[in-house]
């Protein structure tokens, strides 16, 4: 059995037609105006992120945070350091490892966990309005496609 061509070649690529590029663009502006829409609340989209993935209860530490985010763990402790001086998160050590901190939520930061996403389906309904249903279903098929073949095995 032959090898596929490759799909991406160097003699047709173009930065500009580039998936990785068309993908990059898209979420910078996605977070651009995420930020913008999340202002009234004194909170950056990444912030509210971590707001909303604390408030799913998946996620607990600092660790599970810049795993799922792809972020460096520096960065999000700076970041939980802002939402903790907010008094929208608590830090409190892990009853089994002492030296584990878990996160969680404060009332202020469950009342604003109800708030972002409001924010965020605005922002989506705003960027997406020239698409139908069908089209995101069939986009977000293809992103979880494409999430899962780097996933290992």
């Amino acid at each position: 059995m032959s090898n596929p061509p490759p799909l991406f070649t160097l003699d047709t690529y173009q930065i500009e037609e580039s998936i990785g590029y068309l993908l990059a663009r898209s979420r910078a502006m996605l977070v651009k105006s995420s930020d913008e829409s999340l202002m009234q609340y004194g909170i950056t989209h990444a912030q509210g992120a971590i707001i909303l993935m604390l408030s799913t209860g998946k996620y607990s530490t600092a660790a599970d945070l810049a795993r799922e985010t792809y972020t460096d763990a520096a960065s999000t402790k700076r970041m939980i350091d802002r939402l903790v001086a907010r008094k929208l998160i608590e830090r409190e050590p892990c009853a089994q490892d002492r030296r584990l901190m878990k996160l969680h939520l404060t009332a202020d930061g469950v009342e604003l966990s109800k708030l972002v996403p409001q924010a965020y389906c605005g922002v989506l309904n705003k960027h997406f309005s020239e698409f139908s249903a069908e089209e995101i279903g069939f986009l977000k098929s293809m992103l979880r496609r494409l999430l899962a073949s780097n996933s290992p095995s």
